[in-house]
C-alpha cells in the first residue's frame, strides 16, 4: 500500500514537512560518503528555515499542553494501562520543558554561524559550491565521516525539541483515527460530505499495484478526491476508471 497524508490546515502542513525534512536528514547523516554529507547539509537549512517560524514553538507547545491533560484525564481508568499512561506523560512533559528552555529563533546557531553561512548562500547557485569556490567546503567533505557526522549533528541538536515536539504530536495524530478499507471512486472520482466530520489531516492508503495518484481537495462541507493516471512527461489524465482505497480521518 501505497500512503498519501493531506494536511487540511497550515499548523499540520508545517509539520508534515518538518517530518520529512527530518526523516531525510536521518538518513543522510548517516550515511558516509561526501555527497551524502553534503545533501544532509543542504536538508538541514532547508529544516532550519521551516522550524524557525515564529508560531512553530508555541503551536506544539499548546498542542503537547493540550494532549497531556486529556491523558492525564485517564488516570485510575481500569481500562486503560497506567505504566503506558505514564510514559506517554513523561515523554510529553520532557518534549514541552525542552522546547520551553529553547531562547531565540530556532535553530539561530546555524544562521549564525559564517562558514555555515557561506555555503547556504552558495548553494543557491546552481553548481555554486564546486571546490574553487569553497575549498574550505571542499576540505571539509574530505575529512573522516565521523567527523563530519558529529559536525552535522552538534549543528542540528539545536533542533532537537522542535523533532521531539513534532514527533509526538504527529504520531497521536497519524492514532487518533479510524481507517475504512472499503472506499470506492467511481470512474476514479469520489466525493463526501463533511457534515459532522473534524479533521486535521486526510490519509489515503492505495494498493501499491493500483497506477493511480490522488488529488484532494477538502473544506468544512465536502471532501473531494479525484485519481489521475501518472504521467513522468506530459500533463496527468483522470484515471477514468473505478479504483479501491482506505480512507482515514485524523484529528486531535
Amino acid at each position: 500500500m501505497i500512503s498519501y497524508e493531506y494536511p487540511l490546515n497550515e499548523r499540520i502542513r508545517t509539520l508534515l514537512r518538518l517530518d520529512d525534512l527530518f526523516r531525510r536528514l536521518a538518513h543522510f547523516i548517516g550515511k558516509d560518503d561526501p555527497d551524502d554529507h553534503h545533501v544532509a547539509l543542504l536538508l538541514l537549512f532547508e529544516t532550519t528555515e521551516v522550524a524557525g517560524r515564529a508560531d512553530l514553538k508555541v503551536d506544539l507547545v499548546q498542542e503537547l499542553e493540550r494532549q497531556r491533560q486529556i491523558l492525564a484525564s485517564f488516570r485510575n481508568n481500569p481500562e486503560i494501562s497506567e505504566t503506558a499512561l505514564s510514559a506517554a506523560l513523561f515523554e510529553i512533559e520532557q518534549a514541552s520543558t525542552a522546547l520551553l528552555s529553547l531562547a531565540g529563533k530556532v535553530g539561530q546557531s546555524v544562521r549564525d554561524n559564517e562558514w555555515l553561512a557561506s555555503i547556504r548562500s552558495r548553494a543557491a547557485i546552481p553548481g555554486g559550491v564546486s571546490q574553487f569556490d569553497l575549498p574550505a567546503y571542499h576540505y571539509w567533505l574530505n575529512l573522516a565521516p565521523e567527523r563530519r557526522r558529529a559536525d552535522l549533528e552538534s549543528w542540528l541538536q539545536p533542533l532537537t525539541p522542535i523533532l521531539k515536539g513534532q514527533q509526538i504530536v504527529l504520531r497521536l495524530l497519524r492514532g487518533s483515527g479510524r481507517p475504512d478499507p472499503d472506499c470506492h471512486a467511481r470512474n476514479g472520482v469520489f466525493q463526501l460530505t463533511m457534515t459532522g466530520r473534524v479533521a486535521q489531516m486526510v490519509r489515503l492508503r492505495v494498493p501499491s499495484g493500483e497506477a493511480v495518484v490522488p488529488e484532494l481537495s477538502a473544506n468544512k462541507y465536502a471532501l473531494n478526491v479525484r485519481f489521475m493516471l501518472p504521467d513522468t512527461v506530459g500533463r496527468p489524465r483522470p484515471a477514468e476508471r473505478d479504483v479501491s482505497f482506505e480512507l482515514t480521518f485524523c484529528s486531535l
